[in-house]
Formats: structure tokens, C-alpha cells, sequence
């Protein structure tokens, strides 16, 4: 088979797929498998190369928070945080709304987004149960906030993982430069959100009046089991916090953190593993392999490598070029193989252009690869785990329903981040400048002193 017939059946079977799982006509995971299945029964990809194209430090994460979360959940602390968080609101769901989004939103820049998701999703649920209303504008605005929150850190989303360590830029390095700009996003989706959904979350008063006379400390039902979770989980989180210095991965982290709970509580890894979303993961998987078949023949460095070669290789327009194409190509492909071509060939144009700085290049790079994440349901790790968990309980969000949602909204987050990025690059150009500038007076008011003191020397001998 020719390289020419294989780029073209690569880029089919990964049109299908994506055109199936957006149809919906088949299950998503259904299709992601037998697209899978194509690319390798077609020799597009070898068996060995399509494992290596599954990124195992997603799944790894997924599963072994999967099960800390499942174990928990017996605890009654989910619960138990639900009422709290709805008395906390007065039980007026809008209010409640902004009070789970925020608190997704923090977690999902300490810990991974997809962690956060797993924890607040069952407390979401247990609300609405308590409201009687729908929990799906609930999950949808949390799975915007988690993948706004993630992208403020280095820890909060795969892709700025990836960007950290092919870079050496550090936790505050990423604080410093986009908590900023993710603040500013933040605040303005969620008004907006509650804007749209405004007459969708709306309870009975005796329903509310009932929430606030709720006991939240009885849905504690086993104390003993409840520290031993929480013990886990608080050395899960500082792993997450320390991975980079200790050099383990977060799957590494997470499910060492299962291991030592299933040890410690002795729970039955049978039921435990019952409790994982087998298919979420494997939704991943399949996915996963067909776009490392792309990714095989050349496609997607071909697209990215065009994206560098049209700006002529000038900084602010091809990092403004980045932001957008990363976040356009991460709301329908997954955004961990899209930057993992993507790195080498900024680093590759830093080299062969003279570039000293990249960082503007890799903060375009991390804000469209992570809130593109927003665009469609497909977009990102969280998004796709929290569909799966609703669906689990009857609840179906659709592709359509989704994106008429979110991907305005993500618009509309990078069209923030343009300015943002605009007005960094020129603060960053203003301030080099003056830098210049000072040091350059500075010299010459050095070298005007020591030739007055060498000529009065001189004078003197």
C-alpha cells in the first residue's frame, strides 16, 4: 500500500468515526472501537504502534481515580458535601450552580480535571434528586468549569503536563501567566450560564425549605471507612501536586493511591472494579488508536506544521494562529496526541529561527488546547467521563444539545484569551524594551564615569 493510499484512508475511517460518534447513531465507544479496528486490520497502524498510540497515563488516571471515587461514595460523603453545598445557596439552584462550578474550577487546577468531575458529579446528582430537577445544566456548566480551571495550572489538564516537561516551565510559571486570563474566562461564563438556564433550575420553595432543614452529618454512614478515603485521597492530591518533582506520573499516582485503598479497606476488587466506567475507557482507546493512525501517516503534523510555515515564522502571528487552530482541532480531536506534534515543531522553529523566548508560543498552545477542550463533548478527558456517568443514570446529553451550548462559550473564551495574549506580548515587548533601554543608559553613564576617573587619573600623574 502506498503512502499516498494510506493518508487517504487514515484521514476516511477518522472522518467516519468522528462523523458516527457526532450522528449518534451508534454508541460512542461502539464506534471509536471499530474505527480502531479498521486503521489496524487495514495496516494503517501495526498492532504494536496502536499500543503505543493509547496514552496509558490518561487511562491509568481514569481508572485508579475511578475506583478511590467509587470507594468513597460509600462513605456518604458525597452526600454529605451536596447538602451542605445546597444549604450553603439557600437551596435556589442558580446559586447552587455557581457554588459546584467554583469549587470545580479550584479543584480542577490542584488536582486533574478529570479527578474533579469524578468527585462533584455525584454530589450534583444527589442535588437535583433532592430538587427534583434535571442535574444536565448542572453537569454541562461543570464540565466547562473544570476544563476553565484545569488550564490554569500545570497540573490541571494533560496538555499543560505535557507542555511543562518538554519545557522545563514550572507550577508558577503557568500560575503567574494564565491564572489571569482564567479567572477573567470564569467570570464571565458563569453568569452567562445561568443566564441560558435561568428558567430550566427552578424548585419548589418547600423543596428548598426542606434542603435547609436537612441534617448533612447523617449521611455519614461509615466514619471508619471515611478517613481511610480521605486519607488516600489527601496522598493522592499531593502526588498530583509533587509528581513533577518526584518524576511519576499521574496515572502512576492515581493508581497507586487506588492500590493502597483497596489494601487498607480491604474492599473486594471485584466490586471495585466494577465501579469503573469500562466504557469511557475503552471510548478512549479506540479513540486513542485512530487518531495515532493519523498521526502515523503524517497527518497531523502535516496540519500543524502548515499552521507554523503560513505566519512566515513572526512570533505574535503564529502564536495567535496556535491558540486558534488548537482550540478548533481540540473540540473535535483529542488534544493530547494534537500537542504532542505540536511541541516539537514550536521547539524545531525556535531553533531554526533564532527564537530565544517560546513562551508566548506555549501559553497560545496551552489556552487552546485546553479550552477548546469546551467546544463538543469529545473535546476533552472530563467531558467524556462526565457523559458516561450521566448516561449510567438515565441521563442523556446529546452531541447537539452540548455543542449549541458550549461551543459558543468556548468561542467566546478564546476570543478573551486574543486579547489576553495580545496584550501580554506587547507588555513583555514594552518591558524588554525599557529593560534595553536602561541597561544600555546605565552602561554609557558607567563608561562616562570611568573615563572621567581615568582622565582626572591621568591629569593628576
Amino acid at each position: 500500500m502506498t503512502e499516498q493510499l494510506q493518508v487517504i484512508i487514515a484521514t476516511i475511517v477518522f472522518l467516519v468515526t468522528y462523523v458516527v460518534i457526532v450522528s449518534e447513531k451508534v454508541h460512542r465507544t461502539v464506534a471509536a472501537l471499530v474505527g480502531a479496528a479498521l486503521v489496524v486490520l487495514t495496516g494503517i497502524i501495526n498492532p504494536d504502534r496502536a499500543v503505543e498510540a493509547i496514552d496509558f497515563n490518561t487511562i491509568g488516571l481514569l481508572v485508579g481515580m475511578m475506583i478511590i471515587v467509587g470507594v468513597t461514595r460509600k462513605t456518604g460523603v458525597f452526600e454529605f458535601m451536596a447538602i451542605k453545598a445546597a444549604k450553603s445557596s439557600k437551596g435556589e439552584p442558580l446559586k447552587i450552580m455557581a457554588a459546584l462550578c467554583l469549587v470545580t474550577a479550584v479543584l480542577s487546577a490542584f488536582l486533574d480535571n478529570v479527578t474533579t468531575v469524578l468527585l462533584i458529579v455525584p454530589v450534583t446528582f444527589a442535588i437535583a434528586r433532592q430538587l427534583k430537577i434535571t442535574p444536565l445544566p448542572f453537569l454541562i456548566a461543570e464540565i466547562l468549569a473544570s476544563n476553565i480551571g484545569g488550564t490554569a495550572t500545570l497540573i490541571g489538564d494533560p496538555p499543560n503536563i505535557m507542555i511543562g516537561s518538554a519545557t522545563g516551565l514550572g507550577f508558577m510559571d503557568f500560575v503567574f501567566n494564565l491564572t489571569p486570563v482564567i479567572v477573567l474566562i470564569y467570570v464571565l461564563t458563569i453568569p452567562l450560564l445561568q443566564l441560558i438556564y435561568r428558567n430550566q433550575l427552578s424548585a419548589e420553595e418547600e423543596l428548598q425549605t426542606n434542603i435547609m432543614q436537612l441534617n448533612e452529618w447523617e449521611e455519614l454512614k461509615n466514619p471508619v471507612l471515611l478517613r481511610k478515603c480521605l486519607f488516600v485521597l489527601a496522598i493522592t492530591i499531593l502526588g498530583f501536586v509533587l509528581h513533577q518533582y518526584v518524576h511519576l506520573e499521574s496515572s502512576v499516582i492515581a493508581l497507586s493511591g487506588a492500590t493502597l485503598l483497596l489494601l487498607i479497606t480491604k474492599e473486594d476488587p471485584e466490586h471495585a472494579l466494577q465501579i469503573v466506567e469500562w466504557p469511557v475507557i475503552f471510548f478512549f482507546i479506540g479513540l486513542f488508536v485512530v487518531v495515532g493512525a493519523l498521526e502515523e501517516v503524517g497527518g497531523i503534523e502535516a496540519v500543524a506544521r502548515w499552521s507554523l510555515e503560513i505566519t512566515g515564522g513572526e512570533v505574535l502571528p503564529t502564536g495567535i494562529l496556535i491558540l486558534w487552530l488548537s482550540a478548533v482541532a481540540s473540540s473535535f480531536v483529542d488534544n493530547i496526541p494534537f500537542v504532542a506534534a505540536m511541541i516539537p515543531l514550536i521547539q524545531d522553529m525556535g531553533r531554526l529561527g533564532g527564537i530565544a523566548d517560546l513562551n508566548f508560543l506555549w501559553w497560545s498552545l496551552s489556552l487552546g488546547a485546553c479550552l477548546g477542550g469546551n467546544g463538543t463533548i469529545i473535546g476533552a478527558s472530563a467531558n467524556v467521563v462526565v457523559i458516561g456517568m450521566a448516561e449510567k443514570r438515565g441521563y442523556y446529553i446529546g452531541f447537539a444539545d452540548y455543542f449549541k451550548i458550549a461551543f459558543p462559550l468556548m468561542l467566546m473564551s478564546i476570543v478573551v484569551s486574543t486579547g489576553y495574549l495580545l496584550f501580554w506580548y506587547l507588555f513583555h515587548t514594552w518591558v524588554a524594551t525599557l529593560v534595553t533601554l536602561c541597561t544600555g543608559l546605565l552602561l554609557a553613564l558607567l563608561l562616562k564615569l570611568l573615563s572621567g576617573a581615568l582622565q582626572k587619573k591621568g591629569e593628576a600623574g
